[in-house]
């Protein structure tokens, strides 16, 4: 997938040959129709949904297969890890792909297929670890499906419909999650579909969600896939909007250079991978178990480091894995400033997506027997919960343009953060689940938000050489935040907080505030009046 043999011109590849635009120089890259939008977006429609049904009942199935609600933070870890290691790789290679497909189209191809297959696998697990097995496997395929969707707008879109396009994406986001979030209550109360099982069996509501899941993951993405088109290696750099950002790369490194900066790589490897094994030893002997997760991550860093360094120093630089240590080490300033915003953002989200079902349950229907009537009821309600909040990302997908061409792109996003902080915080005080359903409004506006706005902030600030990379660089900062919470969340839930999983959404509201505050110093470059307007 990695070579680039000479592709076979498509309609738009002739009727914009760079070679008949050569007299003209560079050109700015075209605008697209709303068609072609939709259609290089909705692939994103088959993505989340499988995305929601993971979310909305992956906890479920593991309380049923066993797990305790302290554990749960702890089985939820592969797939965040999963995304660690898959998306910049994938995104390091989709830069250098070129083939009959294009340069990200095979890899929403791959990840489609594998995906489906796992999704039939999930709800067919026979033990609690098969099923933390087949998570893992089917939160690395959708990966290789996702990462690729993000690098695909700022490939194919110039700057003044980003936002829009990206907009699109939070659209079809939202559209899929409502519909598979409440699968399993759709199929119980219009289809009649069994939602109770034996103990230790999943019921047949999930499991026919999870099939139907499959085949509406592979036939979302194989429309995008067969209706979109890509501009070739050579069209991408007679673009204007491609050479002004290439001035962003990084000037190649001096074998000098390049010694240098293996040192100085392998003398903070050393700290880190030493303060990481200190406090591994320290937890290990605390029997502090779960948060252990960090001091490993943190001890695996520093030995990446290490190794990457002992390579440079040697003249071992050009290939991948150095590259992807230095690009991340040398990542753009908006990027670092949006990591922070990344962070607390996506730590409320994977507090809420592992403890909303427990708190609920829990805290407003009053049980926690995951074998009871009552508790699948409060469970099927939280999918529908789910599917309100995505339904209203849905629909304000295209109202938050509108917002930052009024104000400014941090601005609008700080508002919908704080509009999300607010639902979540909310939780606390309902004793009728249905209010819940006003709880999810909040929630929806900062998730379309989160969806869309800090892509389309950071687009304008990478190189397009390597736009696969850093998004999928960029996933670090949704994937760290992820690790964290299931490292502490557990602990802190269950040591300080009585085992009470309705704590747990309160300190998302808490993380979100603090990210809306960070959104307001980021230094976004590309916010002009045209990069919110409507394609």
């Amino acid at each position: 997938m990695t070579t680039r043999p000479t592709p076979s011109p498509t309609p738009r590849d002739r009727a914009q040959s760079p070679l008949q635009q050569g007299a003209e120089g560079l050109r700015p890259k075209p605008r697209l129709s709303f068609g072609e939008i939709w259609n290089m977006s909705f692939g994103f429609l088959g993505i989340q949904f499988g995305f929601a049904l993971q979310n909305a009942n992956v906890s479920r199935i593991f309380e049923t297969l066993g797990a305790s609600v302290e554990d749960i933070p702890v089985l939820w870890v592969a797939a965040p890890v999963t995304g660690l290691l898959v998306q910049p790789i994938v995104g390091y290679f989709s830069d250098r792909t070129w083939n009959r497909l294009g340069r990200r189209r095979p890899y929403f191809l791959v990840g489609a297929v594998l995906a489906s297959l796992a999704l039939i696998a999930m709800p067919n697990s026979p033990t609690l670890w098969i099923a933390a097995g087949i998570l893992w496997i089917m939160d690395a395929s959708i990966n290789i499906s996702m990462e690729p969707f993000r690098a695909f707008v700022g490939d194919n879109l110039p700057s003044e419909q980003r936002t829009t396009g990206f907009a699109m994406q939070s659209f079809f986001i939202g559209t899929g999650a409502v519909v598979a979030s409440i699968l399993p209550w759709m199929l119980t109360n219009w289809f009649g579909v069994a939602n109770e099982a034996p103990a230790g069996r999943i019921p047949d509501s999930v499991r026919w969600s999870f099939y139907l899941g499959a085949v509406v993951f592979f036939l979302a993405v194989l429309w995008t896939v067969l209706r979109s088109r890509e501009y070739s290696p050579e069209e991408m750099e007679s673009f204007i909007d491609h050479q002004d950002r290439e001035e962003f790369a990084k000037e190649e490194r001096t074998p000098e250079a390049f010694a240098a900066n293996g040192g100085r790589q392998v003398r903070i490897g050393l700290v880190t991978l030493g303060v990481g094994l200190a406090l591994s030893w320290w937890l290990a002997r605390a029997e502090l178990y779960q948060v252990m997760i960090l001091s490993v991550g943190v001890a695996a860093v520093g030995l990446l480091l290490v190794l990457s360094g002992r390579m440079q120093q040697s003249g071992s630089w050009d290939n991948a894995f150095v590259t992807i240590l230095n690009d991340f080490q040398d990542m753009p300033t908006t990027m670092k400033q949006l990591a922070w915003v990344q962070f607390f953002s996506w730590f409320a989200l994977f507090a809420m997506w592992i403890y909303t079902t427990a708190a609920v349950t829990s805290h407003v229907y009053g049980t926690t027997d995951a074998a009871s009537a009552l508790y699948n009821e409060g469970a099927n309600w939280v999918g529908v919960c789910f599917a309100a909040y995505n339904g209203i990302a849905a629909l304000v997908a295209f109202g938050i343009p509108v917002v930052a061409r009024a104000t400014s792109r941090k601005i609008a996003h700080a508002l919908c953060l704080v509009a999300g902080a607010l639902g979540l915080l909310s939780v606390w005080v309902i004793t009728d689940p249905t209010l819940l359903l006003v709880s999810m409004i909040g929630v929806g506006i900062a998730w379309a938000s989160i969806l869309s706005m800090p892509y389309a902030i950071l687009t304008g600030s990478l190189p397009p050489s390597k736009m696969g990379y850093y998004m999928g660089v960029f996933n670090f900062f949704i994937v760290i935040p992820q690790i964290v919470a299931a490292a502490i969340l557990g602990f802190f839930v269950g040591r300080f907080f009585g085992g009470e999983a309705i704590y747990a959404l309160l300190i998302g509201g808490g993380s979100l505030i603090l990210s809306a505050l960070l959104t307001l110093r980021v230094d976004d470059h590309d916010d002009v009046a045209a990069a919110v307007g409507a394609p």
